[in-house]
């Protein structure tokens, strides 16, 4: 065996969990390898090409506002923008972008390669080296040895990958990639208990062979948002946006698909692991919904230079034969040219009981999980395990105290509670309905929560904090202002009558008109020079404008929530004891003894949302820490 030299932290796989993990550990300047199967394939969006989305938008925020690198790579690659859930109040707004998916691996690429400690290697890492229940090393198939003080477990579906086509399946992390043999078997071996999980691609077609004209346009927004608080200038209107299609399938389509279900792995038994239950495959959709006489497609495209479409919403594993055919059945695609057919995978993780908050293993000092190892799904749930792994290894090797969010502050605290806690038995996703405080973590305000807690601990820049400080004190000005301003009837009452809300009876401060629903702020402004007038003095960023508008429409609800949340403080943060023995707490339920001595909280509120815990268990617990 060779040995190499010996790094800080060692990240094992490149995709969009490993990329942001080496990113942010050798901005610490941590000496930091990067290893993976190909280099060619970095940040390589396996399955749709796009990033945000539900939740999903939310969590590129809380990335970027730390200082992470999903955002603004999202900014430089993307071919279309929208803004989600715009009928709906601000905690649902949820940014999206489409996005090239061979530029956004280039962005993500030179970014990487632009930090000086970070060093690459092409290699497959087959085992790992522990001593004294100490992460030391790995060592790759030919053998190589590579040291280390901290080692970054980030596999997607390569641990053990096996690709369903029908009645075919073969090895795979990815079409066209081999899968990861040995890492499962040394994790195993270690003691960690391991598991299954499936997840799935629909077709690409050729765009030449579509006929639009059947389709509905989904253009991307005029007022386009970047995920990045560091972009600067305005986004790419409308028209000079790549569109998306929508289309949908019907009966003569679902009877196509039911001529595969004979030989589909899903049904014929093949396949016995869980797939995710909010993305599931066509075959699973006409399945389970037998009521439905269509369902709904998007055919989006993969980039500024190619005609390689994404039908997203045709997830499947059906034989080839079956799905050309009943492609070909759908309005719009009679001659359709498939590319690449779509498949199933499955693959292996690690249930996520079996790591701390710091995504740090519970059974091996110094080994980090991130992404689909620990049972997630998506490229975003995935990016903020990686950057908080990053982080955190980083911080090990230098001796320091480990990062976590909490709940209330992200969903990336969110999602990792939930993991830790509950654990999953099916692909974990995040969703909106999961924060109980969402009316606080509004993709809008990410920079405010999280960017002085990224640069407190050395990861967002100076520029980045410098940014934000100035947005901050420009959000303030303008609340005050908004808050002690006199607006009058005889400028506000036009623009109130033409907006269907009462006249002013007399004149108010201005935030009382804002709080009505029918009002914006730029419509005030529009109806008041004097106040034009004075905003401009303050702000020219229509992001600050935005920010207080929401702050003064929803005041009640955040006060609520902030109090909520204040209250919970205590009861969060009270620890237990790392040693304690549950099953000498005799008045805890038997399932409540047996989720804490597996999953082993670190503080009362962790223990709290734990499932199968009780609020009966939680007093017994707290009145045995007490005591």
């Amino acid at each position: 065996m060779s040995n190499y030299s010996s790094y800080d932290v060692i990240v094992v796989g490149a995709g969009h969990a490993g990329s942001e993990a080496a990113g942010a550990a050798a901005r610490f300047g941590t000496k930091t390898l990067l290893i993976t199967m190909n280099l060619e394939a970095i940040a390589k969006m396996s399955c749709n090409p796009a990033m945000g989305g539900v939740a999903k938008g939310q969590l590129v925020r809380e990335i970027d506002a730390l200082g992470g690198l999903s955002g603004i790579v999202s900014d430089e690659s993307s071919v279309q923008f929208r803004m989600l859930n715009r009928s709906k109040g601000p905690a649902m707004w949820s940014p999206r972008c489409q996005s090239d998916r061979m530029l956004y691996a280039q962005k993500m690429r030179e970014k990487l390669e632009s930090i000086p400690s970070l060093t690459f290697r092409q290699d497959n890492v087959v085992d790992l080296i522990t001593e004294d229940g100490q992460v030391i090393g790995i060592i790759t198939q030919t053998g190589q040895v590579f040291r280390a003080k901290s080692v970054v477990l980030t596999s997607g579906t390569f641990l053990n990958g096996l690709i369903h086509i029908g009645e075919s399946n073969y090895g795979g992390g990815r079409s066209g990639e081999r899968a990861s043999v040995g890492i499962s078997a040394a994790l195993e071996k270690l003691g960690f208990e391991i598991g299954r999980l499936k997840t799935g691609t629909p077709p690409r077609v050729d765009g030449r062979s579509v006929d639009y004209s059947k389709l509905e346009i989904q253009y991307g927004d005029d007022d386009a948002s970047p995920f990045s608080f560091m972009t600067d200038g305005d986004l790419p209107k409308a028209e000079d946006q790549l569109t998306c299609w929508i289309g949908y399938t019907n009966e003569a389509v679902h009877d196509v698909l039911r001529t595969g279900f004979d030989r589909s792995p899903m049904f014929n038994g093949r396949i016995k692991s869980i797939g995710p239950r909010y993305c599931p495959s066509i075959e699973d959709k006409i399945n389970r919904f037998a009521d439905k006489d269509r369902h709904q497609l998007f055919l989006e495209p993969e980039g500024w230079n190619t005609y390689e479409m994404y039908l997203n919403g045709f997830s499947t594993s059906l034989p080839e034969e079956t799905q050309i055919e009943a492609l070909r059945t759908i309005p719009g695609f009679e001659e359709v040219v498939m590319i690449r057919p779509g498949y199933a995978i499955e693959y292996d993780y690690f249930p996520p009981h079996q790591v701390k908050r710091s995504l740090e293993t519970k059974i091996v000092d110094g080994l980090f999980f991130a992404g689909q190892i620990n049972g997630t799904t998506g490229y975003e749930e995935a990016a903020c395990q990686g950057l908080m792994a990053g982080i955190n290894a980083a911080l090990k090797v230098q001796e320091k105290e480990p990062f976590v969010i909490k709940r209330s502050e992200g969903y990336i605290g969110v999602l990792i509670d939930d993991l830790i806690n509950k654990g999953t038995e099916e692909p974990y996703r995040m969703f909106t309905s999961r924060a109980e405080h969402r009316i606080l973590l509004r993709q809008d305000n990410a920079d405010l929560r999280l960017t002085e807690l990224g640069y407190k601990i050395g990861l967002a820049s100076q520029e980045r904090y410098d940014r934000y400080v100035k947005k901050r004190e420009e959000i303030d000005q303008l609340h005050n202002l908004v808050s002690k301003y006199t607006v009058r009837p005889e400028k506000m009452d036009p623009m109130l009558e033409r907006l269907g809300t009462s006249k002013l009876s007399q004149p108010v401060k201005a935030h009382t008109v804002l709080m009505r629903p029918q009002v914006d702020l730029n419509a005030m402004i529009d109806a008041d020079e004097e106040l034009k007038s004075q905003i401009e003095s303050i702000t020219d960023n229509k992001y600050v404008i935005e920010q207080v508008e929401i702050q003064v429409k929803y005041s009640g609800y955040i006060q609520k929530e902030y109090e909520m949340v204040e209250e919970l403080s205590n009861k969060e943060n009270s620890p237990i004891p790392e040693k304690i023995d549950y099953t000498k707490l005799k008045s805890l339920s038997t399932e409540g003894m047996q989720k804490l001595s597996k999953i082993r909280p670190e503080t009362i509120g962790q223990a709290s949302r734990i499932s199968g815990v009780s609020a009966s268990d939680v007093a017994v617990l707290m009145v045995y820490l007490k005591n």
